[in-house]
């Protein structure tokens, strides 16, 4: 006899928390189309009833749960510009290589020392 598996606790709790996410996300997506032009903050692409899934709310201070009721927070940014700053920040977490100063120590293996040895006439 097969038993059907039954929902976990843990389960329970990350489909509770995914519906709370998805639920605050409307209401302030909701909010933001409602407030600002349809237009990207970045790019200035304009954006139409067919085309507004494109369109996504970006928090300024990257905090999804800073969401005041005066849209401060917010910029209404196309996919391409959205995916652009997140990736900006992700980068910056890295630094940028050509300012590092890190002290780098000589290399000391040198693989071809001996070649010029090999290379002598009437060595094998």
């Amino acid at each position: 006899m097969v038993s059907e598996k039954r929902p976990g606790r843990l389960d329970q709790v990350v489909a509770q928390a995914r519906r709370a996410a998805q639920q605050r996300e409307e209401g302030y997506r909701a909010n933001a189309l409602k407030m600002y032009p349809w237009i990207c903050g970045r790019c200035a692409r304009e954006f139409t009833r067919e085309t507004l899934q494109e369109l996504t709310v970006h928090h300024r201070d990257h905090d999804h749960d800073n969401n005041p009721a005066d849209g401060s927070n917010w910029e209404l940014l196309c996919v391409y510009c959205h995916d652009n700053e997140h990736s900006r920040l992700e980068d910056s977490v890295f630094g940028d290589v050509a300012s590092n100063n890190l002290e780098s120590e000589d290399a000391t293996h040198r693989p071809f020392a001996d070649l010029a040895t090999l290379l002598k006439p009437g060595k094998n």
